[in-house]
């Protein structure tokens, strides 16, 4: 597993409850390393026992952990280039929607090395889609969840989403979104020329 989700595990953790959330999460996990370089490859096991960890120490469902993760990673000051990079995939919601198969893409012109999980949405019509996110961890379609949500906020688009299941593929969960208004609200500001 590349050390980049264990680095946004991290950054969640010490970003929304603080650096002694972190510690403990990381001793109850029973990780030595302070930290992790995002391109490094590092065990599977490492990953779920910090979910597990951070779980039990935050006394939260995991549902709602990784969902909080996934709306951390566009919404915090910090990764404000997360969500710059992800609002280069359309004007509206939908167009967003329709950019993600790409993302994988995308993101390797930037860093070759970097594994994405594929994600293969169906639009299935009045504004209906299924996002399917291909395996990566336990739980991941949850932090899509939460990026979603955040990203639809972003757009100003009111939008219904559930995370639905594992998908067709081994590993693989899905996401079902229904967009019903894509100007609900004003969205946040976006230029394309960064400031």
């Amino acid at each position: 597993m590349y050390g980049l989700v264990n680095r946004a595990i991290q950054c969640f953790l010490r970003d929304s409850f603080g650096p002694q959330i972190w510690m403990q999460v990381r001793r109850a996990a029973g990780v030595e390393a302070e930290g992790f370089e995002p391109m490094l490859i590092y065990p599977a096991q490492m990953t779920e026992a910090l979910v597990a960890a951070a779980v039990t120490v935050l006394a939260r469902p995991r549902e709602a952990v990784l969902e909080d993760m996934g709306t951390y990673l566009v919404s915090h000051p910090n990764l404000e280039r997360l969500r710059r990079l992800l609002r280069f995939g359309g004007a509206g919601f939908a167009d967003f929607l329709h950019s993600l198969e790409d993302l994988p893409g995308r993101a390797r012109l930037a860093l070759p090395d970097l594994v994405l999980p594929t994600l293969v949405l169906t639009d299935l019509g009045d504004y209906r889609f299924r996002l399917e996110c291909g395996a990566m961890f336990p739980g991941a379609g949850h932090v899509l969840t939460g990026l979603l949500r955040a990203m639809a906020d972003d757009y100003g688009a009111l939008v219904l989403m559930e995370h639905a299941g594992p998908g067709a593929s081994p590993g693989s969960e899905v996401v079902m979104i229904a967009l019903l208004d894509q100007s609900f609200a004003a969205g946040r500001r976006f230029e394309l020329a960064g400031g």
